[in-house]
């Protein structure tokens, strides 16, 4: 692999141990549990209907039989990132009950987890939420670690680098490192004052310089960063590339892309536990030590399934009243649903949810144009009255709405990349329009048939007609006939176009592949998240209505033609993939 120049910064300690240490002849055994990618999955049940889900309730069940059979004293816990976003809890705690004691920490401290490597959704909520919640973790004993993320004014890392800790009669040093790309989704508001390096750049550097200061026995690099290939190709896909190259290392436990996944060797053993609670990563470590030196060292790995039903009683009354409050707040009212919302309608063309996306988009003055994808894979809204807790479903990300200045010719591009992510070119019905597989999709619990690429990336436009021909290839599907208004649609004007800050930042990299750069030069203004557009339209006009968010001389058409090929196509993949 590449690894590119190392960066020298200064780093700072947290809970630094003596360095005088020598091992006892015998033999150690360490288990290490691991969780990542959380995303706010806390409580075991949903606010609506009760429905049991996999929880952090029920991950301590299965965390305390540990501790119970091995010894708490020989099991250490982490967590890998991706906390404080995801589900109505986090929510709360971040936004709307800012006085409380935010209940994450309280949960870890409760469950006495070790240290904890943050998650680029854990950037994502900004400076007044993880700023805080780090100097509650910090208090509570399992604090972020970030020795990527480098203050801009003196070098230092931004949060601490490592933790030690005494597990098993060993001294364990966990490093800790958030995901390298944060810069390309998120906007620089969010991380001000600080910037992210590659892990593969300075994770060596790092242990070296732990080891010869700290001395410890086992080092564990815990990274926000996906297995990737190990080819050194993909900075946000790190994981790989340290399990490959770096010495010194005896784990790694990493997350971010979702995919259960453990791995051993001779040296070193890795450990991913998947997403929303669904698995503990269960690792267990021998050592024999003669003459005070580490003779002999093995490994094992396996994913512990979590089960639903397993939830912790005693977890679940000490923080019934968090649940109550994030409860109240997700059932009040908020409008009227007037036609049922189905997220993966989005995939064949047209639809009430993408109908009500583009809307909010094109409700933010100066925007004329919208793009926008589907952020919830599967979802469902029954018609009706709309709760709070449905805004989740219909936006469950934190995004602002941005408007950025493009060309109609730069736009047309960015929509042959998009619908190049999305669809196959056919000859005939019986071809799969859709680019699926057949594999199951651990990201999106999807079994069977997935899409190739995430459908978060397959952008539609509104505030124009247009047509996507699906027996053409790329480059040459997408015709642009005119405004939604019907006036002319120029490729040489300027238009003022509505997107997510996580679009606009780079995320999804569509806006690079339709040879769109310096995006921040572009922005004409910045609007509130989505989620709060979307409430804020509700207060104001009291229901969602498809004429209104449908009308075609606002949101413009669209449509895959031939429609006698693409048509009968799309119904054949979305059986697949939905087995309806």
């Amino acid at each position: 692999m590449k690894f590119r120049h190392l960066v020298l910064l200064a780093v700072p300690v947290l809970l630094s141990l003596s360095c005088t240490h020598k091992l006892k002849d015998g033999e150690y055994n360490l288990t290490i549990l691991s969780t990542n990618d959380v995303h706010g999955t806390w409580f075991d049940s949903t606010y609506v209907d009760g429905h049991l889900r996999r929880s952090l309730f029920a991950m301590n069940y299965y965390i305390d039989s540990v501790r119970t059979a091995d010894g708490f004293d020989n099991v250490l816990l982490l967590d890998a990132g991706d906390c404080l976003q995801g589900d109505n809890a986090p929510y709360y705690f971040n936004y709307i009950d800012t006085l409380s004691p935010h209940l994450f920490p309280r949960l870890l401290e409760y469950m006495r987890y070790d240290a904890v490597a943050m998650g680029n959704h854990d950037i994502e909520t900004g400076h007044p939420v993880y700023d805080r919640v780090a100097a509650e973790l910090q208090k509570a004993g399992s604090p972020f670690l970030a020795g990527n993320a480098i203050r801009n004014d003196n070098g230092q890392t931004y949060f601490p680098l490592y933790k030690l800790v005494k597990k098993a009669g060993l001294r364990i040093a966990v490093l800790g490192y958030n995901n390298a790309n944060i810069a390309a989704w998120l906007n620089e508001d969010l991380w001000s004052g600080m910037h992210f390096v590659s892990i593969a750049d300075i994770i060596q550097r790092d242990v070296d310089l732990v080891r010869a200061k700290e001395h410890p026995d086992v080092v564990v690099a815990a990274m926000h960063s996906a297995c990737g290939q190990g080819d050194g190709t993909i900075l946000e896909a790190e994981a790989l590339d340290v399990f490959n190259h770096v010495q010194g290392v005896d784990w790694v436990v990493c997350g971010h892309d979702h995919r259960p996944y453990v791995e051993t060797r001779d040296t070193m053993a890795l450990l991913n536990s998947g997403s929303h609670s669904r698995y503990v990563a269960h690792g267990k470590m021998h050592l024999l030590v003669q003459d005070g030196q580490i003779k002999e060292k093995s490994f094992q790995t396996d994913l512990i399934p979590v089960k639903a039903e397993k939830a912790d009683p005693a977890m679940r009354a000490h923080f019934r009243k968090d649940f109550e409050a994030v409860k109240a707040f997700t059932l009040q009212e908020v409008g009227i649903l007037n036609a049922e919302l189905h997220t993966r309608e989005a995939y064949k063309g047209m639809c009430h949810y993408m109908n009500l996306i583009h809307t909010l988009g094109l409700t933010r003055v100066p925007a004329e144009i919208s793009i926008a994808a589907p952020l919830t894979y599967n979802g469902h809204v029954n018609s009706g009255t709309l709760l709070y807790n449905d805004l989740f479903t219909i936006y469950p990300f934190e995004n602002q709405l941005y408007v950025v200045n493009m060309t109609g010719e730069e736009l047309q591009k960015y929509l042959e990349v998009s619908y190049d992510k999305w669809i196959n070119t056919i000859a005939k019905a019986d071809d799969h329009i859709l680019k699926i597989q057949k594999r199951d999709d651990p990201r999106t619990q999807q079994a069977g048939w997935s899409f190739v690429n995430r459908a978060y990336n397959f952008d539609s436009a509104a505030g124009i007609n247009y047509t996507v021909d699906v027996t053409k290839p790329f480059g040459s599907r997408i015709q642009i006939t005119s405004m939604a208004d019907g006036s002319a649609f120029d490729p040489q004007r300027s238009y003022k176009v509505a997107m997510t800050s996580y679009r606009a930042s780079g995320g999804g990299g569509l806006l690079q592949e339709a040879g769109i750069e310096n995006t921040d030069e572009r922005i004409v203004s910045r609007h509130p998240e989505l989620r709060n557009i979307l409430y804020d339209y509700l207060m104001e006009n009291g229901s969602i209505d498809p004429e209104i968010i449908g009308q075609p001389s606002v949101i413009g058409t669209w449509k895959f033609v031939p429609e006698k090929i693409a048509q009968p196509a799309l119904e054949a993949d979305m059986a697949l993939l939905f087995k309806k």
